[in-house]
C-alpha cells in the first residue's frame, strides 16, 4: 500500500507547508488584482501594465542573491517571518490608500515592488528549509506538497482577485491578500528549525562566488538554470499583456480575465497531484524534460487566439502551462535539492530563484513590444522564446538521467548552533 504524504510528514514540514499556502496565496491575489486594477480604474494600456509587472517582479533579478546569502547565514525560518511581515505591511497599505481614494499607478507598482521583497526572501529560504524538516527519502514527497500548496494558490488567486476586483472593487483584494500574508506568518512562528553549523568568519563576496560557480560549474544545475530563465522571460511577456489582450482582443471583462488566468492554477494543481506518480513510473530525466515542452505547446496555444479569438482557447493554454511545468519545479527542486551541499543550499535556491529575474526582463520586453508593435507580436516571440527553452533543457545531460540522484555534497556535516 502506498505510504500518503500526511502520515510520514513531519509537523514542522506541514506547518511550512501550510504556511506556503498562505503566502503564496497572498501574492498571487495581489499580482492578479494589480493590472485588473491598473486597466479598469487607470485605463492603463499594455505598456503600463508591462511596466507594472516590471516593477513588481524586479526584486527577483536584484534580491536573490543576497537573500541567499542571508538564508545560509541565518535562521531560515526567521528570514521567512521577517520577509512576509514585510509583504503583510504593503498589502496593507495599498488597501488604505485604496480606501482613501489615494491610490494611483505609480504607488501600486511601489508598493508591489516593496511587497516582493518579502516574496524573493520566503521564496529562497523555503526550499532551503524543507531538507532540514524533512528525512532525504521523502524530498520528493515533500516538494510535491510544497508545490501542490503553490498550485492552490495559482488556481485560487487570480480568479478570487477578478471576482472580487469586479464585484467590489480593488481595495477589498488587497485586504485579503494582507490577511493571507499575515496566517503566513502566525503559521512559520510554531516551526522547529534544527540549528546547524555556520562558519564563525564570512567573505559576502566569497560567499557569492562560491554559490555562483558551484551552480555554473555543475553539469545537470547549469541548464537548469538556463532553462528556467529563458522559460520565465518568455512567460512573462506573455503575462504583461495578456490583461488588456485579454479584455480588447478577446472581449473579456474582469472576472472572465481571472478566470481564464486561473487556469494556469488549475494546471498546475493537476500536474501536481500528477507528479508523484510521473517520478514514481517515468525516467527521471524525462520527467524533467515535460514541463519545457509543455511549455512550448501552451505558448503556441496562447498564440493562436491572435486568429481563433476565443477564451476557452486561452484557457486550454493557461491550463498546459501550470500543468506540465509544476512537474518541471518538482523534479528539478528534488535534483537541486539531492546534489547541493546543505551549508550552499540557501545559495543554490537563491540562485534558482534568480532565473526569476527572467520576470522583470520578459514584463520589460512585453511593455516596449506591447507599447510599440502590440500584444500580438509580444505574444508571437514570447512562442519563439518557448522553442528556445524546449531545446535547452532536451539536449542537456538531465534529461537522461534514469533515476534521481543520490544525496551528496552532505556527507559529514553536523548539526550546531544557528
Amino acid at each position: 500500500m502506498e505510504i500518503t504524504v500526511n502520515d510520514h510528514l513531519p509537523a514542522s514540514f506541514n506547518r511550512l507547508a501550510w504556511s506556503n499556502l498562505a503566502a503564496q496565496s497572498a501574492e498571487q491575489v495581489g499580482l492578479a488584482a494589480a493590472p485588473i486594477v491598473a486597466v479598469l480604474a487607470f485605463g492603463a494600456g499594455p505598456g503600463e501594465t508591462g511596466w507594472l509587472q516590471t516593477l513588481q517582479t524586479l526584486p527577483f533579478l536584484l534580491l536573490a542573491i543576497p537573500a541567499g546569502v542571508l538564508a545560509d547565514r541565518m535562521s531560515r525560518r526567521r528570514l521567512m517571518v521577517s520577509a512576509e511581515w514585510l509583504r503583510t505591511l504593503s498589502l496593507s497599505a495599498i488597501l488604505v490608500l485604496a480606501l482613501c481614494g489615494w491610490l494611483n499607478l505609480p504607488l501600486l507598482a511601489g508598493l508591489g515592488f516593496l511587497g516582493a521583497c518579502g516574496t524573493i526572501a520566503y521564496t529562497v529560504a523555503a526550499p532551503a528549509l524543507v531538507p532540514a524538516l524533512v528525512p532525504a527519502a521523502l524530498l520528493g514527497r515533500a516538494n510535491a506538497r510544497i508545490e501542490l500548496a503553490r498550485t492552490v494558490a495559482f488556481a485560487g488567486g487570480p480568479a478570487l482577485a477578478g471576482g472580487i476586483v469586479g464585484w467590489i472593487g480593488g481595495g477589498p483584494a488587497f485586504g485579503i491578500a494582507a490577511a493571507l500574508s499575515l496566517t503566513a506568518v502566525v503559521l512559520l512562528t510554531g516551526i522547529a528549525e534544527p540549528p546547524r553549523v555556520t562558519d564563525t568568519v564570512r567573505n559576502p563576496l566569497a560567499e557569492l562566488k562560491e554559490g555562483l560557480a558551484f551552480v555554473a560549474r555543475h553539469p545537470m544545475l547549469n541548464p537548469v538554470f538556463t532553462t528556467q530563465f529563458v522559460f520565465g522571460t518568455a512567460w512573462f511577456m506573455i503575462l504583461a499583456v495578456f490583461v488588456p489582450y485579454a479584455v480588447d482582443h478577446l472581449g473579456l471583462g474582469a472576472a472572465s480575465v481571472g478566470v481564464v488566468i486561473g487556469c494556469y492554477g488549475a494546471g498546475m494543481v493537476v500536474g501536481a497531484l500528477l507528479a508523484g506518480t510521473a517520478m514514481r513510473r517515468l525516467r527521471f530525466g524525462l520527467v524533467v524534460g515535460l514541463g519545457p515542452v509543455c511549455g512550448l505547446f501552451a505558448a503556441l496555444t496562447i498564440a493562436a487566439t491572435i486568429w481563433l479569438p476565443s477564451a476557452p482557447l486561452a484557457g486550454v493554454g493557461f491550463f498546459v502551462m501550470g500543468a506540465g511545468p509544476i512537474i518541471w519545479v518538482i523534479s528539478t527542486t528534488t535534483l537541486r535539492q539531492a546534489v547541493t551541499p546543505a551549508r550552499l543550499l540557501g545559495r543554490a535556491s537563491a540562485i534558482n530563484v534568480l532565473a526569476y529575474g527572467a520576470r522583470p526582463l520578459g514584463a520589460a520586453l512585453g511593455a516596449v513590444l506591447g507599447g510599440w508593435f502590440g500584444a500580438e507580436i509580444c505574444l508571437l516571440v514570447a512562442v519563439a522564446g518557448f522553442a528556445a527553452q524546449a531545446a535547452i533543457i532536451l539536449v542537456s545531460p538531465v534529461v537522461r538521467l534514469a533515476s534521481q540522484p543520490a544525496l551528496g555534497g552532505r556527507v559529514g556535516e553536523r548539526a550546531g548552533a544557528d
